[in-house]
């Protein structure tokens, strides 16, 4: 039973993943058909088809707060929009074939900001063969983005709860561009102009997740709020601790003048990061990884009560984990 302070507590109060869980049990006790193989949790839902695996996936991006029109182009939303959906398709191990899109904005948005968006989401679209085949638009104060994929998987979905203490944990694409880009912006400059590009219009490895799972990755998850973020939320999923070794990355150039810039330590670029959607996955230790796979750490048992899911360096970490919804 819901106690009255309960109902009172707001979205900050109960955090983004409290928040998660409190759906997820309505969501359960709904008792859904036999046909939902993997509801709320994990970067997509997997649905039972007669061949193969259905997987959707939703994202909503709100203007102000995950993207500001004079940071970044309408075309170049539209294709983050885009990418962020896609890019958790590929975290299942599976490939996006159609998307819809919900745009809400206000009455005097520029039609051609509208089509300037629909014209960067499409382009990005094509690169993995997917489609955009509906959508809707409604009246709103400021612009707010509903994206919802839906693909396939021909292999079994990678989910976060598959890994194992011994397992190797490696990453696919580039890591802390895109947050570096956003630090660049939010101190009101355009350079390095490559990693606000990162910014603007990730380059997600959109074949990677189909070959990490036929390669026989036992989890996987797409960075989008922060590498080491998104690495707790599989070592939660599957009861297990993860390691990450600093010496593993290579810190960009871009990322060095950055830091040297801002007077902040590049490497939290990489650690913290989201909005690259590069991928995180773990694999047996004696399976080969795939190519463009880097190996960054290691997975263990779980950790005794009260340490941390996630250590780096085999150490605590004392920085930020990534980015936080509420």
């Amino acid at each position: 039973m819901t106690s009255g302070t309960d109902r009172d507590a707001s979205l900050a109060d109960v955090g983004e993943f409290g928040l998660i869980d409190r759906i997820s049990e309505i969501v359960a006790a709904t008792a859904p058909g036999e046909d939902v193989l993997v509801g709320p949790g994990d970067d997509a839902a997997v649905l039972r088809v007669r061949k193969g695996h259905v997987v959707v996936s939703t994202d909503v991006m709100v203007e102000g707060r995950h993207f500001r029109r004079d940071w970044a182009d309408a075309a170049d939303v539209g294709a983050r929009a885009a990418a962020q959906n896609l890019s958790d398709i590929n975290a299942m191990g599976g490939r996006a074939q159609w998307l819809t899109v919900g745009l809400a904005a206000p009455a005097d948005l520029p039609a051609q900001w509208a089509l300037d968006f629909t014209r960067g989401f499409a382009e990005e679209c094509a690169k993995v063969g997917a489609g955009l085949v509906g959508g809707d638009v409604s009246r709103a104060d400021q612009v707010v983005v509903s994206v919802t994929a839906i693909g396939a998987c021909t292999v079994s979905p990678v989910l976060r709860s598959g890994a194992a203490p011994g397992d190797v944990v490696a990453i696919c694409g580039r890591q802390g561009w895109a947050a570096g880009g956003l630090a660049v912006l939010g101190r009101g400059f355009r350079s390095p102009r490559v990693l606000v590009e990162a910014y603007r219009r990730p380059e997600p490895p959109y074949d990677a997740g189909v070959v990490a799972a036929e390669a026989g990755a036992t989890a996987m998850v797409d960075i989008s709020d922060g590498l080491l973020a998104e690495a707790g939320h599989v070592a939660e999923a599957s009861g297990v601790s993860i390691d990450v070794a600093t010496a593993s990355f290579e810190v960009p150039e871009p990322l060095l003048a950055v830091g040297q810039a801002t007077g902040a330590d590049p490497l939290r670029f990489i650690l913290a990061g989201g909005d690259d959607h590069a991928l995180l996955a773990t694999f047996p230790a004696d399976v080969a990884l795939p190519d463009g796979w880097t190996r960054i750490g290691t997975v263990g048992a779980a950790p005794a009560e009260g340490a941390p899911r996630v250590t780096v360096d085999g150490a605590s970490y004392d920085g930020p984990l990534g980015w936080s919804h509420f």
